[in-house]
């Protein structure tokens, strides 16, 4: 059976997710909708040109207008909102209304955590939709997932996450993969995570949670420390399942001194201030618009991913751990950065998952949409390098 896609948003993660509905999803074809048609006729180009047929197009849409954006999603079976996080309850009720099956690429917990309530209106319109998709929520939640299937009984998840270079240079040896606005909405303000068996909130970028991490080299020792949005729904799934459930980022080391030191300034902060002059402006828009072009990425910038998931249990009745790992690179072959790699293509699986019917109905958490095994059987058919090992203890 060949599946209708979209994707709104036909930026990088967009761009990246469009492509793999192309090559994997059994299309039909798939349209990529922008504000900005320019745009996505450069993406639609490119997947076709990758791919070798015409099954890419290109469209516009006011994503903010809920008539024409349900109208232009009547007869998609499945697609991406890659478009900015805050948009996303306002598109799953449009993808109800159409009769569309969702994913998206999530951001805030607080708004995942508003569509999930509207889980009977979209199993009713025989609508299934995933929310918080992408690299971490997204993929960490499925490997953790993973990890729990591994082990017959488990107490603790720890997930280590980051997309750094492979080659750091300074400001903060960072580049962006992803929007600044995303990156600073994950330094500011909260985690989730489940300690002694609690959801239990923490400021980001405290000191007490920081902590070293090896890795194999060339990467060698990293610094990890707390984040927003990384665990998503998975305290609530798994409160009165696990102990604990975590999510730290990964940078290389100095990152966090550096970022610490402009939030405690205040320079993260969304509440205007008042310029001598009389001005306005918001410290955080302000950082944006300083930072981003020293952190825009060059043509000679390469990027690398990890996710490294632990998990604490039983197997056989013995003391084990399960250790799941993936470290994705840069592809020179098709362009793709390893970022794009593992958030689009996480958001793509599924939504060929939503296509074909194996998510069910209703709007369902990441880490328990499909089952994890079959989630990792699509993800290594991909080529994402996946390493798994059980040590008992």
């Amino acid at each position: 059976m060949a599946y209708r896609y979209a994707v709104l948003g036909a930026g990088r993660q967009g761009t990246a997710a469009a492509y793999d509905m192309a090559k994997f999803g059994d299309s039909e074809s798939v349209t990529l909708f922008d504000s900005d048609p320019a745009v996505a006729r450069e993406a639609a180009r490119r997947i076709n040109s990758l791919l070798g047929r015409e099954v890419a197009r290109a469209s516009e849409v006011d994503v903010s207008d809920a008539d024409e954006l349900t109208r232009v999603l009547e007869g998609i079976d499945s697609f991406l909102s890659a478009v900015p996080y805050w948009l996303n309850p306002h598109i799953s009720k449009c993808a109800i209304r159409a009769g569309a099956s969702m994913t998206d690429l999530g951001g805030k917990t607080s708004l995942v955590l508003e569509q999930m309530k509207m889980d009977r209106e979209a199993a009713e319109a025989g609508v299934s939709i995933v929310p918080d998709c992408g690299q971490v929520p997204g993929l960490g939640n499925s490997l953790a997932a993973y990890a729990i299937s591994m082990l017959d009984e488990t107490e603790e998840i720890y997930m280590w996450d980051g997309g750094i270079a492979q080659n750091p240079r300074p400001p903060f040896n960072y580049f962006l993969t992803f929007n600044i606005a995303g990156l600073t909405n994950e330094y500011y303000g909260t985690a989730c995570f489940l300690r002694d068996g609690e959801i239990t909130e923490l400021p980001t970028f405290t000191e007490d949670e920081y902590e070293l991490i090896e890795f194999p080299e060339p990467i060698g020792t990293l610094e990890a420390f707390v984040a927003g949005g990384g665990t998503s729904t998975a305290p609530w799934t798994y409160q009165g399942k696990l102990k604990t459930y975590q999510n730290k980022t990964l940078r290389y080391r100095g990152h966090f001194k550096q970022w610490k030191t402009l939030m405690d300034c205040g320079l993260l902060e969304e509440e205007s201030v008042e310029l001598e002059d009389g001005t306005k402006v918001q410290p955080r828009s302000l950082l944006h618009a300083v930072l981003e072009p020293r952190l825009t990425p060059r043509p000679e910038d390469k990027d690398l991913v990890i996710v490294r998931i632990k998990g604490l249990g039983k197997k056989d009745g013995r003391r084990a751990e399960a250790l799941v790992e993936v470290i994705d690179y840069y592809d020179e072959k098709t362009g793709f950065t390893a970022m794009e790699r593992t958030t689009g293509w996480h958001a793509a699986i599924m939504a060929i998952f939503n296509a074909r019917g194996i998510v069910p109905r209703g709007v369902k958490p990441v880490e328990t949409a499909v089952p994890a095994p079959l989630f990792v059987e699509e993800l290594r058919r991909r080529g994402i390098p996946l390493e798994e090992k059980i040590t008992y203890l």
